[in-house]
């Protein structure tokens, strides 16, 4: 499937080493201002090559709108954007055309499809997420016309762990770093790893700001439901938790329950979701990738006919796949937020009666 979402929709499209990736959004409401120059902005941080601590491919990701806007505001029907792969080199790979790169998707591609791109991996590649990233940034317009925030940063690389999370430092840090005091040694760690032809995983939190009580769809589109299949779904992340997440299983429900006040809740160790709906504190998610599968040592494997062969890989690629991440992070958090703000609207009668009782 290449659908995402119920109401607020993105459809992406296009492989690594293809002409272009894209996606199209529907279920837009008509009439939100359509702010081109921050849809860029947010590509932008994304797109690779801007430091020796991402790969070494150079992507100008230039989006163009090719429908559903009009004038600078949605038009109500499906916008379509697409980027346009400028900086291939689909000869780093044919070393690889006939065997499997270990952790990499090769290997399920090709028994499920009988055939794979192997130029970068083809559809499975990380290359997709600048689409996501770009329905993502279509999604925190319409959020922010309600105000609701995402952000998002790099709380650990390796086992380096942040002691604190600054939401705002993180925007200026080219690592996406929440705590400042960790942010060189975190950084040296990569520079080490990626020295060595090695690569390291690393933790992305996700904040939520300013969401009402109600967002969420149980039984089956719960609100955490949706948020861990939407992270889980980005490429290399192996585990999602939902606020204090696995230590929630180490302690007493006298330790976990967050007591409510006429103030509000007195703590925060749900993330801010109570069966499955948002309970209007602060949404937090944490999000493991593992580390890139593309390293540069010789390794173990087996061909397309069953031989065990050696795997020496060539090409760029992210020493730390969590890095560029964090922006992937944010933009499916705020398309799962639309999606369920969206669906809100019609879980009352007096909401459907305020709209058409005139």
């Amino acid at each position: 499937m290449n659908t995402f979402g119920k109401k607020f929709t993105m459809t992406t499209f296009g492989e690594s080493h293809g002409i272009g990736i894209g996606c199209i959004v529907d279920g837009v409401p008509a009439g939100l201002k359509i702010d081109e120059e921050f849809i860029q902005d947010e590509l932008n941080r994304r797109k690779p090559g801007k430091s020796p601590l991402e790969t070494g491919r150079k992507e100008d990701d230039k989006v163009e709108i090719l429908s559903g806007v009009f004038d600078g505001v949605s038009t109500g029907t499906p916008i379509a954007m697409v980027i346009y792969n400028t900086n291939q080199k689909s000869g780093d790979y044919e070393n690889v055309k006939n065997l499997f790169r270990p952790a990499h998707a090769d290997l399920t591609y090709f028994h499920k499809y009988g055939l794979r791109d192997y130029r970068g991996g083809g559809r499975s590649s990380a290359r997709e997420t600048a689409a996501r990233v770009a329905a993502g940034a279509i999604a925190k317009l319409m959020l922010k016309e309600i105000g609701i925030t995402v952000e998002a940063g790099i709380s650990s690389i390796g086992n380096i762990e942040a002691s604190s999370h600054d939401f705002e430092y993180a925007k200026k840090s080219k690592l996406f770093a929440l705590d400042k005091s960790v942010e060189d040694s975190q950084e040296k760690l990569i520079m080490d790893t990626k020295n060595a032809h090695d690569s390291i995983g690393g933790t992305v939190v996700t904040k939520v700001s300013g969401v009402p009580v109600g967002l969420g769809e149980p039984l089956y589109y719960k609100l955490d439901g949706t948020i861990a299949e939407a992270m889980m779904g980005i490429n290399a992340v192996k585990a999602v938790e939902i606020g204090d997440g696995i230590t929630s299983s180490k302690v007493k429900g006298s330790q976990n329950n967050d007591q409510i006040t006429k103030n509000g809740f007195s703590s925060n160790h749900s993330g801010g979701i109570l069966g499955g709906i948002s309970n209007g504190d602060e949404i937090v998610v944490k999000t493991y990738f593992k580390p890139t599968p593309s390293i540069f040592q010789e390794q173990q494997t087996v061909d397309t006919q069953g031989n065990e062969v050696s795997c020496n890989l060539k090409g760029r690629h992210d020493p730390c796949v969590a890095i560029r991440g964090v922006v992937v992070c944010e933009a499916m958090m705020a398309i799962v937020i639309a999606d369920m703000a969206l669906l809100n609207m019609s879980s009352k009668m007096q909401n459907i009666k305020s709209i058409y009782n005139k």
